[in-house]
Protein backbone atom coordinates (compact mmCIF):
# COMPACT_ATOMS: atom_id res chain seq x y z
CA UNK A 1 0.00 0.00 0.00
CA UNK A 2 1.11 3.75 -1.13
CA UNK A 3 1.30 5.84 1.88
CA UNK A 4 -0.84 8.92 1.11
CA UNK A 5 0.96 12.16 0.76
CA UNK A 6 -0.02 15.09 2.97
CA UNK A 7 -0.63 18.44 1.13
CA UNK A 8 1.52 21.04 1.94
CA UNK A 9 -0.51 23.68 0.89
CA UNK A 10 -2.24 25.85 3.67
CA UNK A 11 -6.19 25.38 2.74
CA UNK A 12 -6.70 29.03 4.15
CA UNK A 13 -3.68 30.63 1.58
CA UNK A 14 -5.57 29.11 -1.38
CA UNK A 15 -8.69 31.86 -2.05
CA UNK A 16 -10.74 30.19 -5.08
CA UNK A 17 -12.58 33.59 -5.10
CA UNK A 18 -9.16 35.84 -5.36
CA UNK A 19 -8.13 34.39 -8.20
CA UNK A 20 -12.00 34.12 -9.93
CA UNK A 21 -11.53 37.84 -9.13
CA UNK A 22 -8.17 38.19 -10.77
CA UNK A 23 -8.98 36.46 -13.55
CA UNK A 24 -12.58 37.82 -14.66
CA UNK A 25 -10.98 41.68 -14.47
CA UNK A 26 -11.63 42.87 -17.78
CA UNK A 27 -8.97 45.12 -19.90
CA UNK A 28 -8.92 48.80 -18.89
CA UNK A 29 -10.77 50.83 -21.35
CA UNK A 30 -8.67 52.18 -24.40
CA UNK A 31 -9.67 55.29 -27.23
CA UNK A 32 -11.55 52.59 -29.69
CA UNK A 33 -13.38 51.03 -26.63
CA UNK A 34 -15.01 54.43 -25.36
CA UNK A 35 -15.55 55.44 -28.93
CA UNK A 36 -17.33 52.30 -30.07
CA UNK A 37 -19.72 52.47 -26.77
CA UNK A 38 -20.56 56.24 -27.00
CA UNK A 39 -21.56 55.40 -30.61
CA UNK A 40 -23.57 52.48 -29.45
CA UNK A 41 -25.20 54.91 -26.76
CA UNK A 42 -25.91 57.20 -29.19
CA UNK A 43 -27.64 55.47 -31.62
CA UNK A 44 -29.92 53.77 -28.68
CA UNK A 45 -30.81 56.97 -27.46
CA UNK A 46 -31.74 58.49 -31.67
CA UNK A 47 -33.89 54.49 -32.30
CA UNK A 48 -36.08 55.75 -29.05
CA UNK A 49 -36.49 59.18 -30.36
CA UNK A 50 -37.45 57.92 -34.19
CA UNK A 51 -40.15 55.41 -32.13
CA UNK A 52 -41.56 57.97 -29.80
CA UNK A 53 -41.45 59.98 -33.30
CA UNK A 54 -43.88 57.11 -34.84
CA UNK A 55 -45.76 56.52 -31.59
CA UNK A 56 -46.73 60.48 -31.73
CA UNK A 57 -46.98 60.58 -35.17
CA UNK A 58 -49.16 57.93 -35.95
CA UNK A 59 -51.24 57.46 -32.72
CA UNK A 60 -51.27 60.43 -30.56
CA UNK A 61 -52.17 62.87 -33.76
CA UNK A 62 -54.84 60.48 -34.53
CA UNK A 63 -56.69 61.10 -31.25
CA UNK A 64 -55.99 64.96 -31.33
CA UNK A 65 -57.24 64.65 -35.10
CA UNK A 66 -60.31 62.82 -34.03
CA UNK A 67 -61.37 65.27 -31.38
CA UNK A 68 -60.66 68.32 -33.40
CA UNK A 69 -63.15 66.09 -36.23
CA UNK A 70 -65.38 65.62 -33.12
CA UNK A 71 -66.06 69.19 -32.75
CA UNK A 72 -66.04 70.25 -36.12
CA UNK A 73 -69.13 67.57 -36.61
CA UNK A 74 -71.10 68.86 -34.11
CA UNK A 75 -70.72 72.64 -34.71
CA UNK A 76 -71.87 71.69 -38.40
CA UNK A 77 -74.76 69.42 -37.02
CA UNK A 78 -75.49 72.59 -34.57
CA UNK A 79 -75.42 75.02 -37.80
CA UNK A 80 -77.62 72.84 -39.88
CA UNK A 81 -80.32 72.08 -37.23
CA UNK A 82 -80.63 75.45 -36.59
CA UNK A 83 -81.43 76.54 -40.13
CA UNK A 84 -84.45 75.97 -41.64
CA UNK A 85 -84.62 73.99 -45.39
CA UNK A 86 -86.78 75.13 -47.62
CA UNK A 87 -88.53 71.50 -49.53
CA UNK A 88 -87.77 71.33 -52.25
CA UNK A 89 -84.49 72.49 -52.18
CA UNK A 90 -83.61 76.53 -53.24
CA UNK A 91 -81.70 75.87 -56.71
CA UNK A 92 -79.32 78.64 -55.18
CA UNK A 93 -78.60 75.93 -52.52
CA UNK A 94 -74.79 76.25 -52.65
CA UNK A 95 -75.02 80.26 -51.93
CA UNK A 96 -75.81 78.85 -48.00
CA UNK A 97 -73.03 76.44 -48.05
CA UNK A 98 -71.16 78.52 -45.20
CA UNK A 99 -67.71 78.33 -46.91
CA UNK A 100 -65.28 79.82 -43.93
CA UNK A 101 -61.59 78.33 -44.03
CA UNK A 102 -60.82 75.73 -41.17
CA UNK A 103 -65.32 75.22 -40.66
CA UNK A 104 -66.99 72.06 -41.95
CA UNK A 105 -69.80 72.31 -44.46
CA UNK A 106 -69.98 69.05 -45.65
CA UNK A 107 -70.04 65.69 -44.78
CA UNK A 108 -68.25 62.49 -46.75
CA UNK A 109 -68.83 58.84 -46.83
CA UNK A 110 -67.59 55.87 -48.76
CA UNK A 111 -70.08 52.86 -47.85
CA UNK A 112 -67.30 49.94 -48.66
CA UNK A 113 -65.19 51.05 -45.76
CA UNK A 114 -67.91 50.63 -43.39
CA UNK A 115 -71.45 51.86 -41.82
CA UNK A 116 -68.95 53.66 -39.34
CA UNK A 117 -66.52 55.51 -41.95
CA UNK A 118 -67.65 59.19 -42.40
CA UNK A 119 -65.86 62.42 -42.01
CA UNK A 120 -67.07 66.65 -42.01
CA UNK A 121 -65.24 68.22 -44.71
CA UNK A 122 -63.52 71.51 -44.22
CA UNK A 123 -62.83 74.76 -46.66
CA UNK A 124 -59.21 74.51 -46.90
CA UNK A 125 -56.04 72.40 -47.34
CA UNK A 126 -53.22 73.53 -45.50
CA UNK A 127 -51.70 71.24 -42.78
CA UNK A 128 -53.56 73.03 -39.66
CA UNK A 129 -56.98 72.62 -42.15
CA UNK A 130 -56.12 68.71 -42.73
CA UNK A 131 -55.22 68.19 -39.14
CA UNK A 132 -59.25 68.52 -38.57
CA UNK A 133 -60.03 66.41 -41.45
CA UNK A 134 -60.35 66.37 -45.19
CA UNK A 135 -60.56 69.49 -46.86
CA UNK A 136 -61.78 71.29 -50.11
CA UNK A 137 -59.23 72.65 -52.62
CA UNK A 138 -60.32 76.31 -52.17
CA UNK A 139 -61.77 77.40 -55.80
CA UNK A 140 -62.74 74.33 -57.02
CA UNK A 141 -66.35 72.97 -57.35
CA UNK A 142 -68.53 72.57 -55.03
CA UNK A 143 -70.83 68.84 -54.46
CA UNK A 144 -72.98 69.02 -57.13
CA UNK A 145 -71.60 71.43 -59.27
CA UNK A 146 -70.07 70.68 -63.24
CA UNK A 147 -66.14 70.69 -62.31
CA UNK A 148 -63.98 69.24 -59.85
CA UNK A 149 -64.84 69.29 -56.61
CA UNK A 150 -61.17 68.39 -54.86
CA UNK A 151 -60.95 67.01 -51.43
CA UNK A 152 -57.45 66.16 -49.67
CA UNK A 153 -56.57 63.92 -46.73
CA UNK A 154 -54.38 62.39 -44.58
CA UNK A 155 -53.17 58.95 -44.98
CA UNK A 156 -51.02 57.96 -42.13
CA UNK A 157 -51.54 60.16 -38.82
CA UNK A 158 -53.86 62.84 -37.97
CA UNK A 159 -56.86 61.08 -38.21
CA UNK A 160 -56.04 59.32 -41.41
CA UNK A 161 -59.06 59.58 -43.40
CA UNK A 162 -57.73 58.20 -46.64
CA UNK A 163 -55.14 55.58 -45.36
CA UNK A 164 -57.03 53.13 -47.56
CA UNK A 165 -57.97 55.07 -50.53
CA UNK A 166 -56.53 52.80 -52.78
CA UNK A 167 -58.58 50.17 -51.93
CA UNK A 168 -60.85 51.48 -53.81
CA UNK A 169 -62.30 50.13 -56.62
CA UNK A 170 -64.55 51.38 -60.19
CA UNK A 171 -68.21 52.11 -59.78
CA UNK A 172 -67.75 51.99 -55.44
CA UNK A 173 -70.05 54.84 -54.58
CA UNK A 174 -68.24 57.97 -52.51
CA UNK A 175 -71.85 59.85 -50.88
CA UNK A 176 -71.42 63.70 -50.08
CA UNK A 177 -73.87 65.38 -47.87
CA UNK A 178 -74.89 68.70 -47.59
CA UNK A 179 -77.42 70.43 -45.53
CA UNK A 180 -79.86 70.51 -48.45
CA UNK A 181 -79.04 67.48 -50.65
CA UNK A 182 -77.13 63.78 -50.91
CA UNK A 183 -74.88 63.72 -53.63
CA UNK A 184 -73.63 60.22 -55.15
CA UNK A 185 -70.17 59.67 -57.42
CA UNK A 186 -69.26 56.51 -58.49
CA UNK A 187 -65.17 55.29 -59.32
CA UNK A 188 -64.63 56.22 -62.35
CA UNK A 189 -63.07 52.82 -64.45
CA UNK A 190 -59.40 51.99 -64.03
CA UNK A 191 -57.07 52.35 -66.40
CA UNK A 192 -56.22 48.87 -67.40
CA UNK A 193 -60.30 48.86 -67.50
CA UNK A 194 -60.91 51.66 -70.23
CA UNK A 195 -60.18 49.48 -73.43
CA UNK A 196 -62.84 46.33 -72.44
CA UNK A 197 -65.43 47.89 -70.39
CA UNK A 198 -68.40 47.55 -72.16
CA UNK A 199 -67.91 44.06 -72.22
CA UNK A 200 -66.85 43.28 -68.57
CA UNK A 201 -67.47 45.55 -65.46
CA UNK A 202 -70.25 47.86 -67.26
CA UNK A 203 -72.85 45.10 -67.09
CA UNK A 204 -72.83 44.56 -63.61
CA UNK A 205 -75.35 46.69 -61.39
CA UNK A 206 -73.61 49.30 -59.47
CA UNK A 207 -71.69 50.26 -62.55
CA UNK A 208 -74.48 51.22 -64.45
CA UNK A 209 -74.56 54.54 -66.24
CA UNK A 210 -70.67 54.28 -65.82
CA UNK A 211 -68.32 54.38 -68.80
CA UNK A 212 -65.14 56.09 -69.36
CA UNK A 213 -65.74 60.11 -69.69
CA UNK A 214 -63.52 59.88 -72.96
CA UNK A 215 -65.85 57.64 -74.87
CA UNK A 216 -68.73 60.43 -73.46
CA UNK A 217 -67.19 63.53 -73.20
CA UNK A 218 -64.45 63.08 -75.84
CA UNK A 219 -60.31 63.52 -75.83
CA UNK A 220 -60.26 66.28 -73.11
CA UNK A 221 -61.46 63.74 -70.65
CA UNK A 222 -58.95 60.87 -71.42
CA UNK A 223 -56.28 61.00 -68.88
CA UNK A 224 -59.32 60.98 -66.29
CA UNK A 225 -59.34 57.91 -64.93
CA UNK A 226 -60.37 56.11 -61.55
CA UNK A 227 -56.90 56.06 -60.07
CA UNK A 228 -53.25 57.71 -60.85
CA UNK A 229 -50.12 58.10 -59.07
CA UNK A 230 -48.94 61.40 -59.84
CA UNK A 231 -46.31 63.58 -58.63
CA UNK A 232 -47.14 66.17 -55.75
CA UNK A 233 -46.23 69.18 -59.02
CA UNK A 234 -49.06 68.00 -60.78
CA UNK A 235 -51.44 70.53 -59.50
CA UNK A 236 -53.45 69.83 -63.02
CA UNK A 237 -55.44 66.71 -61.37
CA UNK A 238 -57.89 69.13 -59.52
CA UNK A 239 -58.65 71.14 -62.72
CA UNK A 240 -62.09 71.39 -63.58
CA UNK A 241 -61.02 69.23 -66.40
CA UNK A 242 -58.36 66.78 -65.03
CA UNK A 243 -54.81 67.49 -66.78
CA UNK A 244 -56.19 70.16 -68.75
CA UNK A 245 -53.87 73.37 -68.43
CA UNK A 246 -55.30 76.65 -68.87
CA UNK A 247 -58.23 77.58 -71.00
CA UNK A 248 -61.62 74.57 -70.00
CA UNK A 249 -63.95 73.44 -72.05
CA UNK A 250 -67.14 75.81 -71.06
CA UNK A 251 -68.55 74.72 -67.72
CA UNK A 252 -71.91 73.32 -69.20
CA UNK A 253 -69.57 70.97 -71.04
CA UNK A 254 -67.35 69.85 -67.95
CA UNK A 255 -67.94 66.61 -66.19
CA UNK A 256 -69.55 66.35 -62.20
CA UNK A 257 -66.43 65.23 -60.97
CA UNK A 258 -65.53 64.60 -57.29
CA UNK A 259 -60.97 64.30 -56.80
CA UNK A 260 -59.42 63.19 -53.92
CA UNK A 261 -55.91 63.26 -52.76
CA UNK A 262 -53.47 61.85 -50.73
CA UNK A 263 -50.27 61.12 -49.89
CA UNK A 264 -48.43 58.20 -51.48
CA UNK A 265 -46.90 55.84 -50.49
CA UNK A 266 -47.83 55.27 -46.89
CA UNK A 267 -45.15 57.60 -44.58
CA UNK A 268 -44.18 59.75 -47.67
CA UNK A 269 -44.91 62.67 -49.29
CA UNK A 270 -42.88 61.63 -52.61
CA UNK A 271 -46.13 61.23 -55.11
CA UNK A 272 -49.69 61.91 -54.89
CA UNK A 273 -52.49 59.60 -54.81
CA UNK A 274 -55.47 60.31 -57.10
CA UNK A 275 -58.98 58.99 -57.15
CA UNK A 276 -61.73 60.41 -59.95
CA UNK A 277 -65.42 59.81 -59.43
CA UNK A 278 -68.32 61.41 -61.45
CA UNK A 279 -71.79 62.09 -59.73
CA UNK A 280 -74.57 59.84 -61.05
CA UNK A 281 -77.17 60.56 -58.37
CA UNK A 282 -78.72 63.54 -55.90
CA UNK A 283 -81.27 63.53 -53.51
CA UNK A 284 -83.08 65.95 -51.52
CA UNK A 285 -83.03 66.14 -48.10
CA UNK A 286 -85.42 64.94 -46.39
CA UNK A 287 -86.76 64.07 -42.53
CA UNK A 288 -85.54 59.78 -41.86
CA UNK A 289 -84.23 59.48 -45.28
CA UNK A 290 -80.67 57.99 -46.48
CA UNK A 291 -79.62 56.83 -49.92
CA UNK A 292 -79.31 53.35 -50.94
CA UNK A 293 -76.00 53.86 -51.53
CA UNK A 294 -75.55 53.71 -48.38
CA UNK A 295 -75.72 50.48 -47.51
CA UNK A 296 -73.45 49.37 -50.09
CA UNK A 297 -70.55 47.23 -48.93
Amino acid sequence: MIPRVEDDYDDDYYDDEYYEEEENTPPPDGPLRKTVRAVGELLITAGLVVLLFVVYEVYVTDLISAGMQEDATLALDKEWGSNTVAEPPDPQRHQKLNLIEGKAFAKIYIPVFGPDWGFSIVEGTTDKHLEIGPGHYIGTALPGDNGNFAVAGHRVGKGAPFNDLDLLSSCNAIVVETQTEWFVYRVLPMRDEVAGWAEGKAKSQPCQGIAPLSTTLGEAYSKTVGQEIVAPTQGEVISPVPHVVGQQPPLEKQAKLMTLTTCHPRFSDRQRLIVHAVMTQSYPKKDGFVPPEMKEQ
